[in-house]
């Protein structure tokens, strides 16, 4: 997955990085979806639990609107299970600060080139933490963008080394260990792999967005 970390002197993004982001929303959303969503009639109450668990741990009112992403997963209701099991870890309960995930996924979301997994972090961003617009936007830059803290690029830095290297450098990991313990520490490799196998997910089933929504170009 390409490291959009050119053009970095005025935090301006190249606009070769948004003209392929333009393509890839074109490409998932512009493509029959490749699974079908279980009929509303089949839903059981344990799934309409899940949605609202996972809705109250993203910061969404109850609402008995199913995501159409969530009624694709509902087709393996053990998998859908477990995966929501460990996304009420992560966003329900977490040990790392808000601010801290959301940067982590947006910069995932970035890099994966997801459109659903971006614009729903867009948004959570906006409606959990004090994520500005500028900051989303460097996010896209990523680490070696201008005006980050040394916490901040270290966050953005690490997502980018796991991905390209499987591994955090031990010059990021010293600066993350400077504010995360141990168990912070081990929860962050752990996000960074969930919201990873989310995007290969959703780019691959070609997930619709949810509605309002518009891709890669969310800000």
């Amino acid at each position: 997955m390409p490291n959009d970390t050119a053009n970095t002197a005025n935090a301006k993004i190249d606009p070769a990085v948004l003209a392929r982001a333009a393509a890839r929303d074109a490409d998932v959303q512009g493509k029959p979806r490749r699974i079908e969503p279980l009929a509303e009639d089949a839903f059981t109450e344990e799934m309409q639990v899940i949605n609202t668990d996972m809705k109250k741990a993203a910061g969404i009112p109850p609402n008995g609107y199913m995501p159409e992403f969530f009624a694709i997963m509902l087709r393996h209701p053990k998998l859908f299970r477990a995966h929501s099991d460990l996304a009420m870890v992560l966003m329900g309960a977490p040990l790392l600060p808000v601010r801290d995930r959301e940067l982590a996924v947006l910069r995932i979301g970035w890099l994966a080139q997801a459109p659903y997994e971006w614009n729903a972090h867009v948004d959570m961003a906006r409606r959990m933490t004090n994520i500005t617009t500028e900051e989303i936007e460097r996010t896209i830059i990523g680490s070696s963008a201008p005006g980050w803290s040394a916490h901040d690029a270290a966050v953005l830095r690490a997502v980018e080394e796991m991905i390209a290297d499987a591994m955090i450098t031990d010059a990021t990991w010293a600066i993350l260990t400077k504010t995360f313990d141990d168990a912070q520490m081990l929860e962050f490799p752990i996000l960074v792999g969930q919201y990873l196998g989310v995007a290969f997910l959703q780019n691959s089933i070609r997930a619709r967005l949810m509605p309002g929504h518009v891709g890669l170009s969310a800000r």
